[in-house]
């Protein structure tokens, strides 16, 4: 008998199936317990959140590619063996990619001492200059512990060196978020590239984002005065 026929795969299919829409129930059947003005609140809420996230996706996935003296890129997670992580990967495969077509003048990595003790900053480097890019090209910033403080180093580098046509880069759902920190200290961005890599979990990165550009938003603006 092969696999395909066995009776043990048709019978865990709706056992699968089962415990996946099992919860979903339970939470329609909870839902439909609660007053009719909070159950609207709730689906007023949820569609807010889905259109953010919708709106969020449309302003970060196409690139916009100009002639550039800086490209922005902040750190992500860095695996306990030194290795970048496939986040951080695709990042680095974007600007080495940007880098090579020559538009691009010089390359700012940002981050900080992650959870599992790595600097981001030199991990990304490293990778770069392992891959052609000169040394002379890249600079390392390793306060950069989150997208604000990678604005702030960034927009401080920028002013001191007049740099012209800064760019971004970052996955999709990253993109409006670190722009708007650019912005909150006082940078125009001209352009962004976003990461080729793509998982399940952009999903899940997309919602917070939403709840993280409010935060970003409500943030006082640094940048110095005309």
């Amino acid at each position: 008998m092969s696999l395909s026929n066995h009776p043990w795969r048709e019978a865990t299919l709706p056992h699968r199936m089962t415990r996946i829409l099992l919860p979903l129930r339970l939470l329609a059947s909870r839902l439909q317990r609660l007053p009719r003005w909070l159950r609207r609140t709730i689906a007023i809420l949820a569609g807010s959140v889905l259109i953010a996230m919708l709106a969020i996706a449309i302003a970060g996935i196409p690139d916009q590619v100009v002639d550039s003296d800086l490209a922005i890129v902040p750190g992500t997670t860095v695996f306990p063996s030194g290795t970048p992580s496939p986040w951080l990967l695709g990042r680095l495969e974007t600007t080495l990619g940007f880098y090579r077509t020559g538009r691009c003048k010089r390359i700012l990595v940002s981050g900080g001492i992650g959870r599992e003790g790595h600097d981001e900053a030199a991990v990304m480097k490293a990778w770069l200059t392992a891959r052609g890019v000169p040394d002379s090209a890249v600079v390392t910033d390793n306060h950069g512990i989150n997208s604000f403080e990678t604005a702030r180093f960034a927009a401080s580098l920028i002013r001191r060196d007049t740099l012209r046509n800064p760019v971004v880069i970052s996955q999709f759902f990253h993109v409006p978020r670190l722009r708007l920190a650019l912005e909150k200290h006082g940078v125009r961005i001209a352009g962004n590239l976003r990461s080729r890599r793509y998982g399940v979990r952009d999903v899940w990165s997309t919602f917070r984002e939403v709840f993280a550009w409010i935060e970003y938003l409500a943030k006082p603006s640094t940048a110095p005065a005309p």
